[in-house]
């Protein structure tokens, strides 16, 4: 019996074996056929070009942008591996014409711009709707509609923006110190800042408010009764879409008041051609009492101010009101730039393109694109507190704008909130940001892609987005100098129109009534 039991047991002992063999054998057979679940995809590859508007800088330098560290980090955390190419966004159309167009590429603007030659609307590029909606959720939530909009073509979305939350961007600087020098309080209104620059004159100031040429970053006055002439301050006016150089009582009013501060010296004489250089060295030099800038730009005149002048105080204030009550400076486009993905790309590639961007918003993005490498340009301390290696030298300030700027293609591009937090100029520049300039600023309606009738009568369109038409710009200065009557801006408007302007006009107010690329930039 015991020899049977013992027979018995053994049977049952092999058999067990050979079922677990065999199990073992299926599941072995079946994660050889399946990938585990722990193995890394292939990273997505495709080739992408970003814009560039100089032919200087850091990418200009490395031999080969797809061996530089932060192109290799930036592959590391996103799982892609990208054929990177910088180019200058005037040579676009070299590109174009010779149909070698990357998987994808950036261009400064929308898809209107002049660099991508109606490349959208010849369909190189295709929709991104699907994409986003199944690939890129967060980045479609939180991203603005007017951006969204601006990258749109025929009610479909063609491009993801890098684009800005808040387009306030200009604020009005002072010299704080000569305003307690002068007892005066910051001016709140169009007449208090002509009293607060005729205080300055009397101190010494040498430019009390310092103009540019072309009126750019000079626009308080025309700000403040809101008849700023540029490419996005276009109006609804009894059923047409106008400029808002058309309001002639408050342009006549802007211009008398810009004509006393030329005639008391609050500005300097030749105005009409102070270069950036020139406007630039005046302000660091410490010569100018109020001026008009981006609202980023207060930690680096902070600094330099300082440096020419011991004990001065730079801050940003309100912009001074008009009559209506209204101040401050145009709204940005809502894009500053904007990446296509070529028709070409297989939808697999396609969505891993889309993912990548969807990355970029994150916190770890922000990081990377921030601060870099740990270890490298940045540290951490024991309670998690980052210390950051400042750059300190030309080189260095170039190399953290291409990791910081160049390659973070899809962001909130309206401050770097965390860079700016570390310290207290950056601190006050995110205090101006939302105690200031979410209070003020003028919207207007824009056109995406341009109006085609800028293009037919150059001379009546704004060549840049912060410099008004020529036309209308030479009037001004004339009138200011005394060369014409203020009164006769309504003969300004009639040659304005006789010169194309009612072309403009007709065709500005179409697209806005057809809602083709006519979009109302505005804060809210």
């Amino acid at each position: 019996m015991k020899k049977t039991i013992s027979l018995t047991l053994a049977v049952i002992m092999a058999a067990s074996a050979l079922t677990a063999c065999s199990s073992e054998g299926k599941v072995a057979e079946q994660a050889s056929s399946q990938p585990s679940a722990g193995a890394k995809k292939e990273p997505v590859k495709f080739s992408i070009l970003f814009p560039t508007t100089v032919s200087t800088g850091y990418h200009t330098r490395v031999p080969d942008l797809n061996k530089d560290k932060w192109v290799l980090k930036l592959e590391e955390l996103t799982n892609t591996d990208l054929d990177v190419k910088v180019m200058e966004d005037a040579k676009f159309g070299v590109m174009f014409a010779s149909n070698d167009i990357p998987d994808v590429v950036g261009s400064i603007g929308g898809p209107g711009s002049k660099s991508m030659s109606g490349s959208v609307e010849n369909g190189v590029f295709m929709p991104l709707d699907d994409l986003l909606k199944q690939y890129a959720p967060n980045l479609l939530k939180s991203v603005p509609k007017a951006a969204w909009d601006s990258v749109s073509y025929n009610g479909k979305i063609y491009g993801i923006p890098e684009y800005l939350s808040n387009p306030s961007r200009r604020s009005t600087y002072i010299r704080t110190d000569l305003l307690e020098k002068a007892g005066l309080q910051p001016p709140k209104t169009v007449d208090e800042f002509l009293n607060v620059l005729r205080a300055f004159k009397k101190l010494g100031v040498e430019s009390p408010y310092q103009m540019r040429e072309n009126f750019k970053y000079a626009d308080v006055v025309l700000g403040a009764y809101d008849v700023l002439p540029y490419k996005d301050q276009f109006e609804l006016v009894n059923g047409q879409v106008v400029p808002k150089f058309f309001d002639v009582e408050n342009v006549q009013k802007a211009l008398t008041t810009f004509k006393t501060m030329y005639d008391e010296g609050l500005i300097p004489k030749e105005f009409a051609t102070v270069s950036s250089t020139d406007f630039t060295k005046s302000i660091e030099s410490g010569k100018a009492g109020i001026w008009s800038q981006n609202a980023s730009g207060l930690p680096g005149y902070r600094t330099k101010i300082q440096q020419a002048v011991p004990g001065s105080k730079v801050d940003i204030i309100d912009s001074p009101k008009g009559p209506e009550g209204k101040g401050g400076y145009f709204y940005y486009a809502p894009v500053i730039r904007t990446f296509f993905i070529n028709k070409n790309v297989k939808q697999e590639t396609a969505a891993g393109i889309v993912k990548m961007f969807e990355w970029m918003i994150s916190p770890e993005a922000e990081n990377f694109f921030t601060f870099g490498i740990e270890g490298d340009t940045y540290t951490k301390d024991s309670s998690g507190n980052i210390n950051y290696k400042f750059p300190t030298t030309k080189e260095e300030t170039d190399e953290e704008g291409f990791r910081s700027g160049t390659l973070w293609a899809v962001h909130d591009s309206t401050y770097n909130k965390p860079r700016l937090m570390l310290n207290e100029d950056g601190k006050a520049t995110l205090k101006a940001f939302d105690t200031v300039l979410t209070k003020e600023g003028l919207p207007g309606i824009g056109f995406y892609p341009d109006l085609s009738t800028f293009s037919k009568f150059p001379d009546l369109a704004a060549p840049q987005p912060d410099v008004g038409p020529k036309i209308i710009i030479d009037h001004m200065i004339k009138m200011i100098y005394g060369k014409e009557p203020i009164s006769d801006w309504p003969k300004v408007i009639e040659e304005y129109k006789a010169k194309g302007g009612n072309e403009i006009i007709k065709e500005a107010t179409d697209r806005w009534n057809k809602k083709q690329g006519a979009i109302m930039i505005d804060i809210k």
